[in-house]
């Protein structure tokens, strides 16, 4: 591995925060997919196994993709850019939730096909562009061989630890007090205000 600049102090805790907050992001969309896509399909385990699949896959794409794109000139703009993406394209998840969804389960009756297709509908392109924050974060933080295994443990220990954090807080206590629009709405502005900071962090 080549040595690379080290980004300055304020920049590196940046880049720890969007991991932690991407993990969050990824686990409470998920739970409300469950929310979204139970009125057409139930709730059973064929709809949770359809759901679980559809995100277990797009991360996995997304961390290939993300390992790729951090190769060529990584910058914190670009990261910020990616969380960017992951709050835009979880928007369109609403209006989709709503009559698209009534035909995709007319089309498609069997239910464990038609989460399937539903799941990958609503949430494959956010969840796959979150899946390329970590690695990419990874290469930002890493700056030589010595401290590359040190700073993949604590930027995944972050990012798992935000996973946890958003499963139990989305699941005990945001689905109680909000509206799952609510919820989502909010997920994607919080991401969005992240990418801003990352940006204007970057020029200065």
């Amino acid at each position: 591995m080549n040595t690379v600049e080290q980004l300055p102090r304020s920049l590196r805790t940046l880049c720890y925060v969007i991991a932690l907050w991407s993990g969050f992001f990824v686990m409470g969309i998920e739970l409300l997919g469950g929310r979204l896509l139970a009125p057409n399909f139930g709730s059973s385990i064929y709809v949770w196994g359809a759901i679980i699949s559809v995100f277990m896959l797009a991360l996995s794409l997304g961390y290939l993709a993300g390992g790729r794109w951090s190769l060529h000139q990584p910058s914190m703009a670009r990261l910020s850019l990616l969380l960017l993406a992951a709050a835009l394209t979880s928007l369109p998840v609403l209006p989709l939730a709503g009559e698209p969804l009534e035909l995709l389960a007319q089309a498609i009756p069997d239910p464990r096909f038609g989460s399937l297709a539903a799941a990958a509908l609503l949430f494959f392109v956010p969840t796959f562009f979150s899946g390329m924050v970590s690695p990419y974060c990874v290469r930002l933080l890493v700056v030589d061989d010595q401290t590359s295994g040190r700073r993949a443990g604590q930027l995944f220990f972050v990012s798992t630890f935000g996973s946890a954090t958003g499963t139990i807080l989305t699941s005990f206590y945001l689905v109680l007090w909000f509206e799952v629009n609510s919820i989502l709405l909010s997920l994607a502005a919080i991401s969005a205000v992240l990418a801003g900071v990352g940006l204007l962090a970057r020029r200065r």
